[in-house]
């Protein structure tokens, strides 16, 4: 699978979400500069009105499809009914999409939607316990590009209550990332930030995201898309030292380099390489 709008699900920064059942927000969600747009089926839509969504999505497909923009379904749970509803309407949408699973915990439930969707990539969110435990088996599913993580509804399984910073989520994060590298999947996806007035709080949360690894991040609200995509860029100086470090490594020609008084090997260099890449 390597077309362009999949390779950019790889690379996106951003998943913006938009309600299955708001069409007027379709649009002006794929003009907001994310990188990629969930169409919600699960959380952000009522019982009441997940068939409707479906007609709304599916109605506006075509269009949807003209913007360039990845686009992504997320569904109810593949283990419930509605869930299994979801993967077979999904079935009928033509084109190129990706789905994003919630409250994943199964590699079985994950290979048998890729056994229905083959030509779809998956990104199962890490909402529980089990879902911790089974994090390197989901990674390893066919289909699966990347992990996401719902940390509010991993809190809310597991009862964890957060401190500033979320020292107490590090744990899954942890796994999460030694599960992508594992598998060699495209870095994590973080959850959402829920202060939608805080810029300083979504980019100290971008941060966290970047140290574990992770590579994108959630969003809830159009205005932090760019927030989001400023908080990923590195800083000068990082981008200074970063240039200096692969210009210095390039003109040695293998032999061993120093950049600012630090000897410079081959994960110093790949850190630099990093650094250029987000900056990109």
């Amino acid at each position: 699978m390597s077309s362009i709008s999949q390779t950019s699900i790889a690379q996106a920064r951003t998943f913006l979400f938009v309600p299955g059942n708001r069409p007027d927000r379709f649009v002006k969600a794929l003009q907001t500069g994310a990188d990629a747009v969930v169409f919600d089926l699960e959380d952000a839509v009522g019982l009441a009105d997940k068939a409707q969504a479906r007609v709304e999505i599916a109605t506006a497909w075509p269009t949807l499809q003209q913007h360039g923009v990845p686009l992504v379904v997320r569904t109810n749970s593949v283990t419930t009914e509605l869930g299994q509803q979801d993967i077979a309407w999904a079935k009928t949408l033509p084109g190129e999409f990706s789905l994003l699973l919630p409250k994943a915990e199964s590699a079985d439930a994950l290979a048998e939607v890729h056994a229905q969707l083959p030509q779809v990539q998956l990104i199962p969110i890490i909402e529980s316990a089990r879902g911790y435990v089974e994090v390197q088996q989901l990674a390893a599913a066919p289909g699966v590009c990347r992990l996401a993580l719902g940390h509010l509804d991993f809190m809310a399984d597991t009862g964890i209550q957060c401190s500033e910073g979320e020292p107490e989520l590090s744990p899954v994060r942890f796994a999460m990332t030694m599960a992508t590298r594992l598998s060699n999947l495209a870095p994590a996806i973080d959850g959402v930030t829920t202060a939608l007035q805080d810029g300083e709080q979504l980019r100290i949360d971008v941060q966290r995201a970047l140290r574990f690894g992770f590579g994108g991040k959630l969003c809830i609200h159009p205005k932090q898309v760019d927030g989001v995509h400023q908080a990923m860029l590195p800083s000068a100086e990082e981008l200074d030292w970063a240039t200096r470090v692969v210009a210095a490594d390039a003109s040695a020609g293998g032999s061993a380099v120093q950049v600012d008084g630090k000897m410079v090997d081959q994960p110093v260099v790949l850190q630099a390489r990093r650094f250029l890449a987000r900056a990109r």
